[in-house]
């Protein structure tokens, strides 16, 4: 919906309007947003990482783009495939734990550094999403905390009610 200009940024409204769109080295965080069905389609870690690099790579192809969309798809399937019989409390901290560690993340984060700070980035959003993983006790207390942070919280809430979703479920109401 080019008018008016839809949730994205400028960049990708001319990717969007290109007569022959190219990659243009986006680090949004948009290549996080949109990974989650790679996560759940392919069962192979090493896979996983492979395919969600290929999504992103069509837009999203700094290094930094490719990383989010590598470490959410990373772990949303670590979720899935190690959910079963492992308590919450210690799935989302392996999950955060070996994604943060994987790709370089450091979720040391404080609340006041990130509340209303507008960051469209995969190294400003990959990080706040994971940091608020580890610390929900369920999927409604992980959205509460991703959109009651503001900014994009959109997104933000996408991401992480992908990996949420694989820890704790939704809630049926």
């Amino acid at each position: 919906y080019p008018h008016p200009m839809g949730a994205y940024g400028a960049r990708f409204k001319q990717w969007i309007m290109s007569n022959q769109p190219k990659p243009y080295g986006s680090f949004g965080n948009g290549s996080a947003m949109r990974v989650s069905p790679v996560a759940m389609y392919f069962k192979d870690t090493e896979v996983v990482i492979k395919e969600a690099i290929k999504t992103a790579k069509c837009t999203h192809n700094h290094p930094e783009g490719l990383k989010g969309a590598a470490a959410i798809a990373h772990a949303i399937s670590l979720a899935i495939k190690d959910c079963h019989g492992i308590p919450d409390t210690v799935l989302r901290h392996h999950v955060v734990t070996i994604v943060a560690k994987r790709f370089d993340y450091s979720i040391n984060i404080r609340k006041i550094d990130v509340m209303n700070n507008f960051d469209e980035t995969c190294q400003g959003t990959v990080p706040v999403a994971l940091w608020i993983i580890r610390d929900s006790t369920s999927f409604e207390d992980a959205i509460r905390k991703a959109v009651s942070l503001g900014a994009d919280a959109d997104t933000l809430g996408a991401i992480v009610g992908s990996i949420a979703e694989h820890i704790w479920g939704i809630p049926e109401w």
